[in-house]
């Protein structure tokens, strides 16, 4: 797979072809940051009582500081990735804070199938998968951060999402997961333009229905690849460590991991691996 050009993903070449009436306006467009997350957490921290407006996204060509969950480094070379961060301001109770990271994975996964000819699905919680040469591999994250007011509701929320667009094999960033790239795992290179349309317009669609108090709960839990299979649960900080069947999500999120004596687990944060490989195809929503 020989080199392509850089396609832009400036302001001008992007907001002529977004469909989004408020995600991902205004748009700001960087060549390198520490991190877009970082970033949009500074303008808001210097914007003091005048939040910027909801929908506001960050999109960078290339971040030194990327972050994935539990602190882990993400990096990508520059121009190959698509990696953004967005403000939202949900004003929702502290019980719906799962569904942000519901829709933004399951935006991820439509707008990949929409654009690349791929097979994708969710590693709970965040992880983006990708079919690559019969197995799944990693082809991005999302890194939710916010902040919650005196009632315990979003009064900000950042999120972050990163995914492997162009990237080639000698460039792919490290793992605790084995990686790829939709030009890899497609065989073919992939507009990132496009991509980032997919993607704001799926997620405002699965915010829009959110705000309005329907939850992405079912639609996102049909794209989870691990449900039925045997899993390994672990809490790094402690060492304490499940072993079970995932059998299925509540409605916030949580997995529901069942162990060898049949006691069911609710799993809210962890790191969690498949025991075996694992045969998924997308259940009809």
């Amino acid at each position: 797979m020989g080199c392509m050009s850089i396609e832009p993903l400036t302001e001008t070449a992007a907001l002529s072809h977004l469909t989004t009436r408020w995600l991902g306006r205004p748009y700001y467009h960087l060549h390198t940051v520490d991190s877009t997350n970082n970033l949009l957490k500074q303008m808001v921290v210097a914007s003091g009582a005048h939040l910027p407006p909801a929908g506001t996204l960050v999109v960078a060509e290339f971040q030194h500081q990327g972050r994935g969950r539990l602190g882990r480094q993400w990096q990508a070379p520059p121009g190959t990735s698509l990696l953004i961060s967005l403000l939202l301001r949900p004003n929702w109770p502290p019980e719906r804070a799962g569904w942000l990271t519901m829709a933004a994975s399951l935006a991820a996964v439509r707008a990949i199938t929409a654009v690349c000819p791929v097979q994708a699905a969710i590693k709970w919680p965040n992880d983006i998968m990708v079919q690559h040469e019969g197995e799944w591999r990693k082809v991005g994250g999302l890194l939710l951060e916010g902040e919650f007011d005196a009632h315990g509701c979003y009064a900000v929320a950042i999120v972050g999402i990163g995914l492997n667009v162009n990237i080639p094999t000698s460039q792919l960033p490290e793992g605790a997961t084995p990686p790829t790239s939709l030009l890899l795992a497609g065989g073919q290179p992939v507009s990132r333009l496009a991509l980032l349309v997919a993607l704001l317009a799926e997620l405002e669609a699965l915010l829009d229905e959110a705000e309005a108090g329907h939850s992405p709960h079912a639609a996102w839990q049909t794209q989870l690849m691990m449900l039925g299979q045997p899993v390994q649960v672990s809490w790094p900080e402690n060492g304490r460590v499940l072993r079970g069947i995932a059998t299925a999500t509540d409605e916030w999120g949580h997995l529901l991991v069942t162990d060898s004596a049949g006691q069911t687990h609710a799993v809210a944060a962890a790191d969690v691996t498949l025991r075996q490989p694992v045969d998924f195809s997308p259940k009809s929503e």
